[in-house]
């Protein structure tokens, strides 16, 4: 029992021993602890807002719009719009031109072609086109000159003559038909590499200006860029509608030279018609004269 004593209150001891350094220490710890002295950070000029975070705004064009962008572009650039709005105008100056032209030569050569089917022999139809200089009159005027000059001679002869005439009327008129077109379909498959030139050459002259100006604030860099995109949005104006009115133009003119076609099918009926005929006239009047 004694020795179950002894050893408890060694326990106790020990248990004390180690509590009583962190008892202290914890009464004594805050005032014994080191004063810190706050420092407090350092103060940093922010820029105003609109500033230009500290970059010279008398350096930095101040509009952005179309005609601002082309006054403060580079030579190069101003010369890219310049020719790629040129373009665009001429682009428009066809489509209206064409258009008008074009819907002429379909409405005429429609009204001539029901003449011609409603007529009963070449010489009615001729009379139907006097004066006139459409495709459609061409074609007629050209078969009645070929049957006068070649009275007498075999009919298979002068029909193939009269076929060799309209060939040649007809691809005339479709030379006619396609001018200017070419020029719609240089634009639109040009356009977009002038304006994306441009667009190179002024991204190029942006990155010089920011290794010039040691900086890459985007209020530095961000006009150059600007312009150069304006070149490519030019690019893409002149060449959309070129392209467009090229198809629609390619359509008209296939239809147009389908209808010159019908009218000299029509005509070239209307000759061997009338062949047959005056074949048909000769041995009855032979006979009558026997």
């Amino acid at each position: 029992m004694l020795g179950n004593f002894r050893r408890g209150a060694a326990l106790l001891v020990a248990i004390v021993g180690l509590a009583l350094p962190f008892g202290i220490s914890a009464a004594y710890g805050q005032a014994e602890a080191p004063a810190v002295e706050y420092v407090a950070p350092p103060t940093v000029d922010v820029p105003e807002a609109g500033s230009g975070g500290g970059v010279d705004r008398a350096t930095l064009p101040h509009d952005l719009s179309p005609v601002g962008m082309f006054e403060n572009a580079d030579v190069v650039v101003k010369t890219v719009m310049i020719s790629l709005a040129i373009a665009s105008i001429l682009t428009w100056a066809i489509f209206l031109s064409k258009t008008l032209e074009l819907a002429g030569i379909r409405h005429r050569t429609r009204a001539l072609g029901e003449r011609i089917a409603h007529a009963r022999s070449l010489a009615e139809a001729e009379t139907q086109v006097a004066r006139r200089r459409d495709a459609a009159a061409l074609l007629v005027q050209a078969a009645a000159e070929e049957v006068s000059i070649s009275a007498g001679l075999s009919a298979d002869g002068i029909k193939e003559r009269v076929a060799s005439r309209f060939e040649r009327i007809e691809s005339a008129a479709g030379r006619g038909m396609i001018r200017g077109t070419a020029v719609l379909a240089t634009v639109g498959s040009l356009s977009p590499f002038v304006g994306l030139f441009g667009t190179v050459w002024g991204i190029m002259n942006s990155f010089i200006g920011i290794s010039q100006a040691n900086t890459t604030n985007l209020a530095v860099v961000a006009p150059g860029i600007a312009e150069a995109l304006f070149a490519t949005a030019l690019g893409l104006v002149a060449a959309i509608p070129a392209v467009l009115f090229y198809n629609v133009f390619a359509r008209v003119i296939a239809g147009n030279k389908a209808a010159i076609a019908d009218v000299a099918a029509e005509t070239l009926r209307l000759v061997s018609r009338d062949l047959d005929r005056a074949q048909a006239r000769g041995p009855s009047r032979l006979a009558a004269a026997e």
